[in-house]
């Protein structure tokens, strides 16, 4: 049996009449930059999270950088952030010139651990930036009340948590803004790049609206600010709005396929996901852990599972970014769980029983290195 990690086609074929239909109309309209379906994605968004603004990018990295440029953070500012995550997320911190710091994650969630946060704030620090990984919030109310007692920002970084929350709030009401990501894979999709920032701030959203246009304000070709050409292209903002139809359905397909993966791991010795308590989890990832990971990804590969590893080389080693730490051993955890975790199929066009094959694959293969 194949079992694909992503089937971008079969998401298509559920939404082709209208999705054809919707493309046809934005390109026989004219209207291809900054149109009706724009404005209406970033409405229905912002009441989808319940926040007073979303403003819709090109992608979920220029929603982060440009998200940090308007709340100010740049050269002698740090950021505590995650080496747990995909590049975009620190990348964005060191092009404003601000340094990222990295504290280690939680052995259980991978998002960013509050007590290792409290001990990484100094002088400098001027913000928090926890990445929602995987599809669930990190520990928001103990970083908030971190972020609060020190007074400083939180950025989140909810690229792969669109429509997650946390004891009924969703991402975008912790911190001074968030951030999403539409990318192809993302939970909701665009038929490309694209990204949103949320909001409950009217000046953050005023300056992130002008910084998308080369920093131009209320006046044609007249500038406030150094900007950037980041609009999200009107036909994505239609695809997307088609696609927001079927996001909750999709989510709880989604919710349905973890409870059989758990069903199905129960006992196998595998570390499945562990759902925060107040968290909902939106399953942009099944990622579990285990010792024997690179020998399972290979024997799964073989029985036609497909699997990948996120994030196989924690940050903090990489030539550009090795400087902003102290090398092996300073972020244990993270070390670890980067040789540990393997993500397995879970989109919403999985049948039952893809998914019961590929646990009933896992226990197999695990049993089978255990014993050797």
């Amino acid at each position: 049996m194949r079992v694909p990690l992503y089937d971008v086609r079969a998401q298509y074929e559920e939404l082709q009449a209208p999705l054809d239909a919707v493309v046809h109309e934005v390109i026989s309209s004219g209207a291809y930059v900054l149109g009706q379906h724009h404005h209406a994605l970033e409405a229905e968004i912002a009441s989808l999270h319940g926040v007073k603004h979303a403003v819709a990018v090109n992608s979920g990295t220029d929603a982060l950088r440009i998200a940090l440029d308007a709340a100010d953070i740049g050269a002698g500012d740090e950021v505590i952030t995650t080496a747990f995550t995909f590049v975009a997320s620190v990348e964005a911190i060191v092009q404003t010139g601000a340094r990222p710091v990295f504290v280690d994650i939680d052995p259980e969630t991978y998002c960013l651990n509050p007590e290792e946060v409290e001990k990484a704030i100094t002088p400098r620090t001027k913000a928090i930036m926890p990445v929602h990984l995987f599809g669930q919030l990190a520990s928001v109310a103990k970083l908030r009340e971190i972020a609060d007692n020190h007074r400083l920002l939180i950025l989140e970084d909810a690229a792969q948590a669109i429509a997650s929350k946390y004891e009924g709030v969703y991402t975008g009401h912790f911190g001074f803004a968030a951030t999403l990501s539409f990318y192809v894979t993302k939970n909701l999709g665009a038929a490309g790049d694209g990204g949103m920032i949320l909001t409950n701030e009217d000046r953050v959203a005023e300056r992130a609206r002008s910084m998308r246009i080369h920093g131009m304000g209320r006046e044609r070709y007249y500038y406030d600010e150094l900007g950037y050409t980041s609009r999200l292209d009107e036909i994505q903002a239609a695809i997307l709005r088609v696609k927001l139809t079927r996001l909750q359905a999709w989510n709880e397909r989604r919710v349905a396929l973890a409870a059989l993966y758990r069903e199905g791991l129960e006992g196998s010795g595998i570390q499945a996901p562990v759902v925060a308590p107040g968290n909902n989890h939106t399953y942009h990832q099944y990622t579990i852990a285990t010792l024997r990971r690179d020998a399972l990804m290979a024997g799964l590969k073989e029985k036609g599972v497909d699997s990948a590893v996120y994030y196989p080389v924690p940050l903090h080693f990489h030539k550009p970014y090795e400087r902003f730490a102290e090398g092996p051993g300073s972020l244990p955890i993270t070390e670890r769980l980067s040789g540990e975790v393997l993500s397995l199929p879970i989109h919403p066009h999985l049948s039952d029983e893809q998914v019961r094959y590929a646990a009933s694959c896992i226990r197999e293969l695990s049993a089978a290195t255990a014993r050797s």
